[in-house]
């Protein structure tokens, strides 16, 4: 049976003030057909029908923080949906204050969506949980930004464990019981002996997980939140010869996420948020992979699957 997607989609990589070849942060990852948009700036709708996207998939945003480079493509997004029609609720995950800035358009522009919007309020304290369902868990997690500023891990949650069909014969298990057993319980077989779950069952693919990791100083607090994960994303504004500016906006470097990347022992990270000084973007390995090793750009179009 082939395993459900894991896949994260690149659609803006620039920071501040965006390129002619580079629009600023959006991601869309797809986890076993749950489309999570994460962070909407400018032209994010025209990246996401670029690489064909159907709009009507995101059922959940979520929001970084309020700097425009961020966010500033979700006004022109949800009034796009309500456009095409939409119906089903859409949930935001966000600041406070976004609700106000979404309420004040509409309201000067008397647009009322076909839609409901859910709100959603992140708070930078602490790993909190955002959203669940039986495939995957979303948290918020703070992150050391001149405003309100959290990141985002997505969770795959345990898979179910695997069924050895001629063991469960030849232990004469019932088929009724497989439900309990996919589940890692033990159970009794048609002659009333009991069997032990590890002799008719076998061991599940790995959960797997994504961090984003938003615009952050260098702060090795993150470490605690992106522990092992098998993607992380983190900010990497500038190089190394500017640090001294990168302390000063708040931002990190190339080589400060690398070393974020092997404390939290993750499998890859993916660098980021290029300010538009840079064009070309080599560089930005070069100077990271002595830190770490597996190490990949963002880029416009580019996927990730786990």
């Amino acid at each position: 049976m082939q395993r459900q997607n894991f896949e994260l989609l690149i659609l803006g990589t620039s920071s501040a003030a965006p390129t002619t070849k580079r629009n600023p942060s959006a991601q869309l990852l797809n986890v076993a057909e749950r489309f999570f948009l994460i962070d909407c700036g400018e032209a994010t709708q025209i990246q996401l029908r670029r690489y064909k996207t159907k709009f009507q998939k995101i059922d959940h945003i979520f929001i970084s923080h309020l700097h425009g480079d961020h966010f500033l493509g979700l006004p022109g997004f949800l009034a796009s949906m309500h456009l095409l029609g939409r119906k089903q609720e859409i949930n935001i995950y966000c600041p406070k204050e976004l609700k106000e800035i979404i309420d004040k358009i509409n309201s000067v522009s008397e647009t009322r969506m076909s839609y409901e919007i859910k709100w959603h309020f992140t708070k930078n304290d602490k790993l909190n949980l955002l959203f669940e369902d039986d495939k995957t868990e979303v948290y918020s997690f703070p992150m050391k930004h001149r405003i309100f500023c959290t990141g985002f891990l997505f969770k795959e949650k345990p898979l179910l464990r695997k069924i050895d069909k001629f063991k469960l014969d030849k232990n004469k298990v019932s088929i009724a019981d497989i439900n309990n057993l996919r589940k890692g319980e033990d159970v009794i077989n048609a002659e009333g002996k009991k069997i032990k779950n590890k002799d008719v069952t076998i061991d599940p693919e790995e959960a797997r997980s994504f961090a984003y990791c938003s615009d952050t100083i260098y702060d090795e607090n993150l470490v605690k939140y992106i522990k092992e994960v098998d993607l992380l994303y983190h900010e990497s504004t500038f190089l190394n010869d500017k640090a001294k500016r990168a302390e000063e906006t708040f931002h990190s470097t190339a080589q400060q996420a690398a070393k974020i990347a092997k404390a939290g022992k993750v499998k890859q990270l993916i660098l980021g948020h290029y300010s538009a000084r840079y064009v070309d973007l080599t560089p930005f390995i070069d100077e990271a992979t002595p830190h770490f090793k597996n190490v990949m750009l963002a880029t416009e179009g580019k996927k990730f699957k786990i």
